[in-house]
């Protein structure tokens, strides 16, 4: 079944401000700052969209592996392009965790599979971006 999503976003009149967030009123807005004073840049807010949805795969696929996960952090590096468009050419993420239960095996089957299968911002990205990923275990 096809599911669309919509968001709204608006200007605030100042600057490259916008805020905005899904057209359900209970969805909570967020600020994007084209020149990340006051908000994420939108490039930036790119990479946290990439983080916490891998972020939420691997807490996903962890707790079907019955890992009691005590912690998770996930960093993201993004190379742009010099030329435009300044898109991203290659990401890496960095994960730290630990839990009970939890084995280096067990970590990289998560990870793998969010990025190679379940993460769809990574995967709405350009097909030619390099991704690649370390993990360390607590």
């Amino acid at each position: 079944m096809t599911q669309t999503r919509a968001v709204r976003l608006t200007w605030s009149g100042e600057g490259l401000r916008f805020s905005g967030g899904g057209t359900d009123p209970q969805t909570p807005a967020v600020e994007i700052d084209g020149d990340g004073a006051t908000g994420p840049s939108p490039m930036l807010a790119l990479l946290l969209a990439v983080a916490s949805c891998t972020g939420a795969d691997v807490v996903v696929i962890l707790e079907k592996m019955r890992v009691g996960l005590r912690s998770l952090a996930v960093d993201v590096e993004g190379t742009r392009r010099d030329e435009e468009p300044r898109r991203y050419i290659a990401v890496r993420f960095h994960f730290s965790m630990s839990g009970d239960g939890l084995d280096r095996a067990k970590a990289e089957r998560a990870v793998s599979l969010s990025l190679e299968k379940y993460c769809s911002v990574i995967h709405s990205m350009a097909p030619d971006i390099s991704v690649d990923y370390d993990l360390e275990l607590a």
